[in-house]
């Protein structure tokens, strides 16, 4: 029986870099399972942007301890984001994981990871290389950065009133132009040259000037290196549970296509027997299951994870 919760912040390092978090431990008698949360893309910090403390709160009532964190460069978090790579973020998971397994009152065996978006990617990695009794991923793509993108870029363009069917080819062909200029190294100013070689349309000026103009050197470089990632081989790695959760109305990630992927995956012939993976997506809900225009967890989003993990962690480690 759960009476209440000690929170406190945190800090605890991942080689070089100090993470910085915040620690919900139940008030119970009885040792707790834990949950370490990994935000999404960007500086996310150990609120992903507001987007967690409403399921910490919600794990925290139905038992679990509870750790999130804030991303290296972000919040009271030492190091640069920007200067990572999936890897440098998965041995972060690791590091929240393993700091989380050592603290009084958690049983570390049926202690799991939960990503969002990007922390998708990284928990997937981190569960492939390390013992994990489980893994969430939320709204994770099944594709590499680069096609997401890309079918985020399409569907926002879809949703601009007057645009042709050559607006929108333009403007995805600057896209996959960059996406090459990308992976043969090319440097910001050779990025820059290339799509100011271009003539994009009126209609989609506003949308494309939004996109690139939040484009930096630093921040170029850290999306020619990522935008390749692929978590398949991953997935294929998990030796543990898996619930890949989506929004229905999801407009940043193909969402039959990622469920496609790992249900691929997942029917691997080298597969591991104890990787399974079960998918719940929630109509109407958008990237972070969220809806009433994104103030509001969808009605059965909170339940359906914590009946998932409960229902899987293992009883006989216990």
């Amino acid at each position: 029986m759960v009476t209440g919760e000690r929170v406190c912040d945190v800090g605890f390092l991942s080689a070089d870099v100090e993470l910085a978090g915040t620690l919900a431990i139940p008030r119970r008698p009885d040792p707790t399972p834990g949950v370490v949360m990994v935000g999404g893309s960007g500086p996310s910090d150990r609120t992903n942007d507001n987007f967690f403390p409403p399921i910490r709160q919600h794990l925290v009532e139905a038992g679990f301890a509870v750790l999130a964190y804030d991303k290296r460069g972000v919040g009271a978090s030492s190091g640069d984001w920007l200067a990572g790579t999936i890897d440098d973020f998965a041995a972060d998971a690791v590091a929240a994981l393993n700091f989380l397994r050592s603290q009084p009152g958690v049983e570390a065996e049926t202690t799991g990871l939960f990503g969002h978006s990007e922390g998708g990617w990284v928990v997937v990695r981190a569960a492939a290389r390390e013992n994990v009794p489980w893994v969430v991923t939320n709204g994770c793509p099944g594709m590499t950065p680069a096609a997401q993108d890309r079918h985020a870029l399409a569907t926002a363009l879809q949703a601009i009133p007057g645009v042709t069917l050559h607006d929108a080819e333009v403007t995805l062909a600057v896209y996959d132009r960059l996406v090459e200029a990308g992976r043969r190294g090319a440097d910001f100013a050779e990025a820059t040259r290339l799509v100011q070689s271009f003539s994009i349309p009126a209609a989609v000026e506003d949308l494309f000037d939004e996109y690139w103009s939040e484009t930096d050197e630093h921040l170029w470089e850290f999306t020619k290196r990522k935008q390749d990632h692929d978590p398949i081989p991953d997935v294929l790695r998990l030796r543990c549970p898996h619930l890949a959760t989506f929004g229905g109305a999801d407009e940043l990630v193909p969402v039959a296509d990622s469920i496609g992927l790992f249900a691929t995956a997942a029917c691997h012939a080298e597969r591991h027997p104890q990787a399974t993976l079960t998918v719940e997506v929630f109509p109407h809900a958008n990237h972070r299951v969220q809806v009433r225009d994104g103030t509001a967890l969808v009605s059965g989003y909170l339940g359906a994870l914590t009946r998932w993990i409960t229902e899987h962690i293992d009883i006989d480690s216990r």
